[in-house]
Parts: C-alpha cells; sequence; structure tokens
C-alpha cells in the first residue's frame, strides 16, 4: 500500500483487522444515513464482528473482501470495503466493488475521500481488475459530484430490495 500527503500530512493505507472494528462502524455511523443503519455502541456488537470474520474468510490475497483504511497519525480517519469479484460477463473480467466509503465528518473537504479511492482503483489494478463499480444512495447528492468529478459515470440503475 502506499502514502499520500494532504494538509493535515501524510495518509497511509492498510487493511483493517478486528481491533478496527469500534473506528470503523463510528465512520459508518458518522453520516446522515449511517445513524439510522448501524448500531455504535460499547461494546460493540457481536454482529459486527461476525461480518467481519466472514469477510475475512471469503478474502483470499487474489479476490480480496477487505475494509481499506486511511490513516492519519495513525488515527483512522476513512474507510471503504473493496471486493474482488470474478464473473463471466463481459469476457470474464474481473471487477473491483467499492462499498460503505466513509470520511470522517471531522476530516472532510481534505482530498483523502479521493486519495482512498485512488488507493483503492490502484490495488484493484494491480490485482487484475479492469472495473470499477458501486452503489451510491439516490439522495447523496453531494456524494453523486464527487464520484463524478472523479471520473465515474452513472451508467446504470440499481435496484435492491430488503429481505
Amino acid at each position: 500500500m502506499t502514502d499520500a500527503t494532504n494538509n493535515t500530512g501524510t495518509i497511509c493505507f492498510r487493511y483493517a483487522n478486528r481491533d478496527d472494528l469500534p473506528a470503523i462502524v463510528a465512520l459508518l455511523a458518522d453520516d446522515e444515513k449511517g445513524k439510522t443503519r448501524e448500531d455504535f455502541c460499547d461494546p460493540l456488537p457481536e454482529v459486527y464482528y461476525a461480518a467481519f470474520d466472514a469477510m475475512e474468510s471469503q478474502s483470499t490475497a487474489a479476490l480480496p473482501n477487505k475494509y481499506l483504511l486511511a490513516c492519519t497519525d495513525e488515527v483512522i480517519v476513512g474507510c471503504l470495503q473493496l471486493t474482488l469479484i470474478a464473473g463471466l460477463s463481459r469476457m470474464g473480467r474481473l471487477r473491483a466493488q467499492i462499498e460503505g466509503v466513509r470520511i470522517s465528518s471531522n476530516c472532510r473537504g481534505q482530498k483523502i475521500g479521493e486519495k482512498l479511492i485512488s488507493e483503492s482503483i490502484s490495488i484493484s489494478k494491480l490485482l487484475g481488475a479492469s472495473l470499477v463499480q458501486f452503489t451510491t444512495d439516490k439522495t447523496r447528492k453531494d456524494a453523486h459530484r464527487f464520484y463524478e468529478r472523479l471520473g465515474f459515470i452513472a451508467s446504470h440503475e440499481g435496484m435492491k430490495k430488503e429481505i
């Protein structure tokens, strides 16, 4: 993984471990949508540890399913889930799926999100992916502008169903 610099110093990137879960869930909850979706309390509910363990169990070096963290001075200030997916469509192209992108509300506007997305794309390319995809809630207009500025195109309509 690489390091980058912003106006507050060096940003380093690394994959998460179980000890990082409270900080990750805090970031997921530090958001208008996340406040209603996450249960950030002490102690952290066991469901988060079980989900992390499930991600780890299906993750390989070639096809990771990991949380990528952005850190400044060893403090986690951003995260995203990066999953590489093998498939048959598009002539068997490997694709990268990005989910759960969050930057600490105290650190927004410092290009950390841009650098975190860039790092995830670099990792994906290195592992052979030729397409990066993600979903974003239709109400997140600022996020849409951010992703468009990074060169992403809203080419598909996503659908979800709670089951």
